[in-house]
């Protein structure tokens, strides 16, 4: 019945309920690269913006199978009835489990295809150098490649690898920059790296690149955002903190996740340093857009 629900409502949005008020005159196509079956919330606000509002798609190509979560799954074993929380179980169950909620937040804002490369969730750790000697790295690459490639990205959003994220968080941009930099000029997308700030006075991460893997660094002071607290509605009472606490109440294993709810988040993307500088404009305008569409009450 619930998810009747949000599918009848996003297909109200698909109509008349929004505006196509956009500065850019193409359909976007992202690629979503991502550690584990709920990073992606951290992109949520401007991914369904992307979908539902700017008729655009976004695929997400996943690395690990997620079963590291099993510590935080205490309160979803009152949900699945298996003991999630102890490590044998967990490791068992949960890849099958946060893939579906992993799904079951995407049809909220809109992915269409996922890509699933279910690399070892070995355990929490800060070393990236770990993640990349465990995981088949070049199998990933020209997997990563083979989806640019046939995929004709306009842009590619990646996780910001500070030195404080998950390794794996680190490890899964490092790997698709490697795919993005085997590829000719022509048949790359724009990178983004993203992280979220609190809130307006919150100055967010200080970023320039990971050290010992340049291809992580981003072009100084060139950084685009998209807040979710821009409002809509009846008298402006909605706003789009609303999306991201949908997807992120999906992931019922992963408990921590629903601390993050309504926190205010403004979602922000770092420029690559690869990237060409004649596609900053490019850039500039595609988050204009996502600024600028939004959802509108009809005329009763």
């Amino acid at each position: 019945m619930k998810k009747t629900f949000i599918s009848l409502f996003l297909l109200l949005l698909s109509g008349s309920l929004y505006a196509q008020d956009s500065t850019i005159t193409y359909k976007p196509k992202v690629l979503l690269v991502t550690a584990h079956p709920d990073d992606d919330a951290l992109f949520s606000a401007s991914v369904f913006k992307i979908t539902r509002l700017m008729d655009g798609v976004v695929d997400l190509a996943l690395m690990t199978n997620g079963e590291g979560g099993y510590k935080y799954s205490t309160l979803g074993n009152y949900i699945y009835g298996k003991d999630l929380d102890k490590e044998k179980t967990g490791r068992e169950y949960l890849p099958g489990i946060r893939k579906k909620e992993l799904m079951a937040g995407g049809d909220i804002v809109g992915i269409r295809n996922y890509f699933f490369f279910d690399q070892e969730d070995f355990y929490y750790t800060l070393d990236v150098r770990e993640a990349l000697d465990k995981w088949d790295t070049e199998w990933i690459i020209q997997r990563l490649e083979k989806i640019i490639s046939e995929g004709d990205y306009d842009f590619m959003f990646l996780m910001l690898p500070f030195e404080g994220t998950h390794g794996h968080h680190k490890a899964s941009a490092v790997l698709a920059l490697r795919a993005l930099n085997n590829l000719p000029e022509d048949q790359r997308p724009v990178a983004l790296e993203n992280f979220i700030r609190r809130g307006p006075d919150d100055p967010g991460v200080p970023f320039t690149m990971l050290e010992g893997f340049p291809l992580t660094k981003v072009k100084p002071g060139i950084t685009f955002e998209f807040d979710r607290n821009q409002t809509f509605g009846f008298d402006d009472r909605l706003n789009y903190n609303i999306i991201a606490n949908w997807v992120i109440a999906e992931h019922k294993s992963q408990g921590t996740m629903q601390l993050l709810m309504s926190t205010g988040v403004i979602e922000q993307y770092w420029y690559v340093d690869i990237n060409k500088d004649q596609d900053i404009e490019k850039t500039r305008r595609f988050f204009n857009a996502i600024n600028k569409v939004n959802i509108y009450e009809p005329i009763e």
